[in-house]
């Protein structure tokens, strides 16, 4: 069949319908988003006369004015060489004079052969149709939106923006269903898709760039299948925005990442060097043992495969090791490789653990300090023949158990320190007498930093096919890995008298350090932040003053005084603020001590 220009066809369509002289028209939108492959492209027929040759799928008309208040039967029949006798599905429908509508095509043909939908819906080819539909705004900064859930194996859901997270913009919407319309200024937008009820699991993110739209509208529809491989490999999940002149853009989607930090400690001489791929695709390569990648951005929310090949591999044919993992969206992770090739060639550790080669990884891991005067520290235990250990930091009038009890494998808590001089003792778990090694660590860089001491290496590297000695190492987040250099201070009886290290940090001058040059009066951000129901403010005096720290509301009501005037000492202090009781929203704390004022804003989230 010869195509037909779409304004002859419109001239078809309306001499194909019996209009009388005072029926008038309505405007109308048709939008194709069946995604049944057996739909891709369709011929549409009004009363028997063909009004849309070949409409692909994911396409729309512009609005058009057709008749109003006489009956139409739409008429859908395959694509192609197609006659009135093709049709497949026809829909009556009588439009009111007037009105602007939007018809949207979705569903399956045979819905047999398809997913069920998770809420129960038909899932049957079908036209969804919604009058009261907008072609532009009131006003020019503007842009008005209806969403239509087109996603035929997809559950209800609410549509969110990440930075208004109290609500969602559009909630518990259901396939075949309308929202109603949302009117958002003209500029960037992250649309957040979730289940309905449920903020926290975000099944996909889009961006929505509306600051060419304003003043215009648009029907934003959800389509395809959230899992083609189940769906005869139809077209996958996507959010697209048909505009009143037909055109369809697609939203494109955000990608779900997890920073990530990869750490090589594996001892075992064989894998001095190893190359790294990400799903058969090398992302480094050359990696030598004792280094680390700086943090990175992976794809995260879905399974991918983290392979080791030798160093100066040519493929992913050369992969010794494969490991499946699965990353949060947003967290930041750190991943250590260690352990030995073929265990039965190196010594066994002593409480069991197994030593083969393998990666360990731990969510929750901080790139930088909350706080600009404090450095945060996390401790691997990555020596595969070296016991369950303590960490302790050596001062002048009692010693302090840094980390307790590591076991190989094992990630430590995380302790914040002053940036100063530290001389650190690794002793057995339990036996804080007897001193493995003392290493010397230098933190007087890394203010407001974050680092991963991870130890290193063998006890007997002559049990160890002469791998390399037992060591302390730091990592950093730009990828640097620093040696703490073994401490020529003997540890003799300093050993002694071991307590649990205080959580302020304060302990520079026991330890034998030297503190910061100087202090600046400063109050920090507290965190966490968005919190609940409980956040630490942390604030640095220059010198001994008295202060006074006060939470308001948004209203400026003053909630709750946290100091009042009472003298402080100079250096840094943290105060808890608890906001049980209050309501979610924006509140302000204000740090006074003399001429000093300074107030910052916190979000209470619950």
């Amino acid at each position: 069949m010869k195509r037909v220009s779409f304004l002859l066809l419109a001239a078809m369509f309306l001499a194909s319908v019996a209009v009388t002289a005072n029926a008038g028209t309505a405007r109308l939108q048709v939008i194709h988003n069946a995604a049944d492959p057996g739909a891709a492209v369709v011929d549409v027929y009004v009363n028997g006369s063909l009004f849309l040759d070949e409409f692909a799928f994911r396409a729309a008309t512009a609005f058009t004015d057709v008749p109003a208040g006489v009956e139409l039967e739409i008429g859908v029949a395959p694509g192609g060489d197609s006659t009135p006798g093709d049709i497949i599905a026809t829909f009556p429908v009588t439009l009111a004079a007037g009105k602007s509508y939007v018809a949207i095509a979705n569903g399956v043909l045979n819905p047999d052969d398809f997913d069920t939908s998770v809420n129960g819906d038909a899932i049957a080819f079908n036209i969804f149709a919604r009058d009261n539909i907008r072609e532009k705004a009131y006003l020019r900064s503007l842009v008005n939106l209806i969403v239509f859930h087109g996603s035929t194996d997809a559950p209800a859901v609410d549509v969110r923006l990440p930075s208004w997270p109290w609500a969602p913009i559009v909630k518990d919407l259901s396939y075949g269903e309308f929202s109603w319309y949302q009117t958002l200024f003209a500029k960037k937008y992250q649309l957040d898709i979730t289940p309905a009820g449920d903020r926290n699991t975000v099944v996909a993110s889009f961006e929505a760039d509306l600051s060419g739209l304003g003043g215009g509208a648009a029907v934003v529809f959800a389509s395809g299948f959230l899992n083609p491989a189940a769906n005869q490999n139809g077209a996958a999940f996507g959010l697209f925005a048909a505009l009143p002149n037909g055109t369809v853009v697609e939203l494109p989607a955000v990608m779900k990442t997890a920073r990530v930090q990869v750490i090589h400690n594996a001892a075992d001489p064989a894998a001095a060097v190893v190359d790294i791929y990400l799903d058969g695709t090398e992302i480094v390569p050359d990696f030598a043992f004792r280094s680390a990648t700086p943090f990175v951005d992976l794809p995260a929310g879905k399974e991918i495969v983290i392979g080791v090949a030798p160093g100066n591999s040519t493929g992913a044919a050369d992969i010794i090791a494969s490991f499946p993992v699965t990353l949060d969206p947003n967290e930041t992770y750190v991943v250590f490789a260690n352990g030995v090739l073929d265990p039965g060639q190196f010594a066994s550790n002593p409480e069991g653990a197994d030593i083969s080669f393998q990666l360990f990884p731990r969510g929750d891991v901080r790139e930088s300090s909350p706080f600009r005067y404090l450095v945060k520290l996390l401790a691997f235990h990555g020596a595969t023949d070296a016991p369950t250990v303590d960490v302790l930091a050596l001062g002048k009038k009692c010693n302090y158990r840094l980390i307790d009890d590591l076991s190989y494998g094992e990630y430590s808590n995380y302790r914040m320190l002053l940036p100063t001089k530290y001389k650190l003792a690794v002793t057995p778990g339990g036996d804080n007498g007897t001193v493995v090694a003392t290493f010397d660590a230098d933190l007087r860089g890394l203010a407001g930093g974050a680092a991963i001491v991870f130890a290193s290496g063998f006890l007997s590297p002559a049990s160890n096919k002469d791998g390399a000695a037992f060591g302390l190492f730091a990592a950093l987040g730009d990828g640097t890995v620093i040696e703490l250099p073994a401490s020529s201070t003997p540890a003799l009886a300093m050993t002694a008298n071991v307590v649990d290290m205080p959580e302020d940090a304060s302990l520079a001058e026991d330890l034998g350090g030297e503190t910061p040059v100087s202090f600046d009066t400063a109050l920090d951000q507290n965190y966490p932040n968005p919190f609940n129901p409980s956040t630490t403010i942390r604030f640095t005096l220059a010198e001994p003053s008295n202060v006074s720290l006060s939470v308001f509301n948004a209203n400026g009501q003053l909630v709750e005084r946290l100091a009042d005037g009472r003298p402080f000492d100079a250096g840094v202090h943290t105060v808890a603020f608890n906001g049980v009781g209050l309501a979610s929203g924006v509140y302000f704390y204000r740090l006074e001590t003399g001429s000093f004022s300074q107030m910052k804003k916190m979000v209470l989230l619950k």
